[in-house]
Formats: C-alpha cells, sequence, structure tokens
C-alpha cells in the first residue's frame, strides 16, 4: 500500500483551507500549492498536476474497501478451518479494518461540516 492516504494529512489540509476561507487576504498569497509526489499525475499534454480532494478520498475508500473484503475473506477462511490462517491475524485484519472505517467517517464528518459552514457563511 505505497499509496495510502494519511488521513492526517487530509484533515490538516482541510484545517488550512478552511482558516484561508476566514482570513481572505491570505488566499491570495497562498494561490501557489504544494505538490506531494505520492499525489501526482502527468496528463496527456505532459504537465504535473496534482491530485484533487476527490481523487484522494476515493483512493481512501477504496484502501478501505479493500481492508474490509480482505479481513472478511480471512474471517471465512478461518471458520473453514484453513490451516494456513491464524486467529491472530484475523483478529489484527478485523481491528485494522474497523480503525479504517471509523477513520474514513470521521474525515467525511468533517467535510460535511466544512461544507455546512461554507454554506452558510454570508456572502
Amino acid at each position: 500500500m505505497n499509496n495510502r492516504i494519511d488521513v492526517s494529512n487530509v484533515l490538516a489540509d482541510i484545517r488550512n483551507l478552511r482558516a484561508q476561507m476566514q482570513n481572505p487576504a491570505t488566499m491570495a498569497a497562498n494561490q501557489v500549492r504544494e505538490i506531494r509526489p505520492d499525489t501526482t499525475s502527468v496528463n496527456p499534454t505532459g504537465k504535473v498536476e496534482g491530485a484533487g480532494f476527490g481523487q484522494m478520498f476515493k483512493q481512501a475508500i477504496d484502501g478501505v474497501n479493500d481492508m474490509q473484503q480482505t479481513s472478511s475473506s480471512m474471517q471465512t477462511r478461518w471458520q473453514q478451518g484453513d490451516p494456513n490462517v491464524d486467529l491472530t491475524e484475523v483478529m489484527i485484519a478485523s481491528q485494522k479494518a474497523s480503525v479504517g472505517f471509523q477513520a474514513l467517517t470521521q474525515v467525511r464528518n468533517r467535510v460535511v461540516q466544512a461544507y455546512e459552514d461554507i454554506m452558510n457563511m454570508p456572502v
């Protein structure tokens, strides 16, 4: 999982955007965005572009989905008596999937809260 999205980085980005929205004077000064190596892509014209929040969120969802499917598969294999699957590995995979889902839910809640805050701002 080399392309794993760090939830704390996403939350930090959301906090930075919220702070910038609250102070419009700094928005103009912060137009240059840092491009992280793990979130860049090359478009057909050869330009390097940063990954959007939607793409990063989709990757996070896909990662959590993969963890849940792995956990479910391991549980099924253990229940069927597969000697290659240890109960501790099953429990660890289950907990990883649970923590990942909880973290993703918290990020989603923060995004919804930020959206509601933006929508309630006076124009």
